[in-house]
């Protein structure tokens, strides 16, 4: 089969489509919508994780002390 005769018979197949396109789409930005509110889900979860645990940061600064800027421990 030649290059050019595989362009035709892919162009007559496609021609042929006969359903509607936005029925059959429909379903691909459904899944992305649904996987965007997964993740949102998740990133939220992480809200205000810091202050869940303030007795535990004030007993960790009671031990160790306040740490200066330049012990920054990077």
């Amino acid at each position: 089969m030649t290059f050019a005769s595989l362009i035709a018979l892919a162009a007559e197949e496609g021609a042929h489509h006969g359903g509607n396109a936005q029925a059959e789409t429909f379903w691909i930005g459904a899944v992305a919508f649904i996987g965007f509110v997964a993740l949102s889900l998740v990133t939220l979860s992480y809200r205000n994780v810091s202050n869940r645990h303030a007795h535990k940061a004030a007993a960790y600064t009671a031990t160790h002390g306040t740490p200066t800027p330049e012990a920054h421990g990077h």
